[in-house]
């Protein structure tokens, strides 16, 4: 079938597997065109289909020739329904390693269940018998809490009082106002059940307790900060509380792994177009603005060059790893640069419709959001049939 970009506001509802396919094998040069990394061998990645989980997939395999178990929940094509593109980035990831004579299985279901969990510790005791790295890179809406089947869901929302600030549809260019009422009732608490540290606990508690983890190991979730003109609706919100809990859980868990010699860390990473974030109001007007000033400066990163430069710069250089002040990694040092700050505030304040194709970079902004369903990808012709069934060699 020909298959074409269809959106309903921040969502893609089709996904071409050709460009998830490129997309995928882009990726995979850039690691290998920046050299071997001296990393982990045997790396869990949970939540690995997109984002920086896909990223933090690759470059474990093509930056160290790790062995790779890839955890997500994603949707099979059937024959005149496209699969999700999370799913046709696996089939690419899998194809490409398999080529390498790397090792790369795959597990597709919920993550925060006991079952799939349970399937994990299966295939590591068969295939793999330790992990040294384990990657923490979730982001679902809503989880059904594995001990007690109760259903949680996560709002983006401001705490204490109603938020006003400007946004922009990526679609139109036309940047608005726009009000977002604060957290009420347990919408706190839920988004934090959901986004907090609990489920990367019990991923760690599950695999220490079948003696899954190496002597040294190591897990690393992420986690972002932002500027102040975004502070209110996402780091003084309700996310902002679930990383607060996700930052946390990590000191958590660095003293659960004393006994292995093993560390626990958060990444703290760079604004970038994700299913996620194109969620979260004013943040596409945000990064439109921020894309502009970086590109210019020549700064700018991707999920994959954000991951391959934790990897090589922060979490495998031989030295003791740098951390701020509250224990965490920061790879969004370029972006929270004092003079990239500086003028994304003032092009900020005088962002309109008008001047927004200009000051800010929307093109860039538009493009990374079709990519990520494997559209507007150079060098795919979308004129073309393709086969919308694609298999994931590994699961079954």
């Amino acid at each position: 079938m020909i298959i074409e970009p269809r959106t309903r506001g921040f969502i893609c509802l089709t996904s071409h597997p050709t460009g998830c396919e490129q997309n995928v094998i882009n990726q995979i040069a850039y690691v290998k065109s920046k050299g071997k990394i001296d990393g982990a061998k045997k790396v869990l990645v949970i939540g690995a289909s997109t984002g920086f989980g896909l990223a933090s997939r690759i470059t474990s395999a093509f930056g160290s020739d790790a062995a790779t178990i890839g955890v997500f929940f994603d949707k099979p094509a059937t024959a005149g329904r496209p699969g999700s593109p999370g799913f046709y980035n696996t089939a690419a990831f899998e194809q490409q390693a398999t080529k390498a004579g790397l090792y790369a299985k795959s597990i597709n279901g919920d993550a925060f269940s006991n079952e799939i969990k349970d399937q994990v510790v299966n295939l590591i005791k068969e295939d793999l018998g330790q992990i040294d790295l384990v990657i923490y890179s979730l982001a679902s809406p809503v989880r059904t809490h594995p001990n007690t089947g109760k259903r949680f869901k996560s709002v983006l929302k401001p705490i204490g009082g109603v938020f006003s600030n400007k946004t922009v549809d990526f679609h139109t260019g036309n940047v608005s106002e726009i009000s977002i009422d604060p957290a009420a009732g347990e919408d706190v608490e839920n988004t934090v059940t959901v986004m907090g540290g609990e489920d990367w606990k019990m991923w760690m508690d599950a695999l220490k307790a079948e003696n899954l983890l190496s002597d040294g190991a190591t897990t690393v979730a992420y986690s972002y900060i932002g500027p102040d003109v975004t502070k209110p609706v996402y780091r003084n919100g309700t996310i902002g509380a679930a990383k607060d809990h996700l930052e946390a859980t990590a000191f958590t868990i660095s003293e659960d792994l004393k006994s292995l010699g093993g560390s626990a860390y958060v990444s703290v990473n760079k604004a970038l177009v994700t299913q996620a974030s194109s969620a979260i109001p004013v943040i596409p007007l945000y990064i439109s603005l921020l894309y502009k000033i970086m590109k210019t400066k020549g700064i700018h990163e991707g999920c994959i060059e954000q991951i391959q430069r934790l990897y090589s710069e922060r979490l495998y250089t031989g030295d003791e790893i740098s951390l701020d002040d509250k224990g965490r990694i920061r790879i969004d040092d370029w972006e929270m640069r004092e003079d990239v700050q500086a003028e994304v505030a003032t092009l900020w304040k005088n962002a309109t419709t008008e001047n927004l194709t200009e000051i800010g970079d929307l093109e860039g902004y538009s493009t990374d959001f079709y990519n990520l369903f494997g559209f507007k990808v150079p060098g795919v012709d979308y004129d073309v049939d393709v086969n919308e069934v694609v298999n994931v060699p590994s699961i079954q």
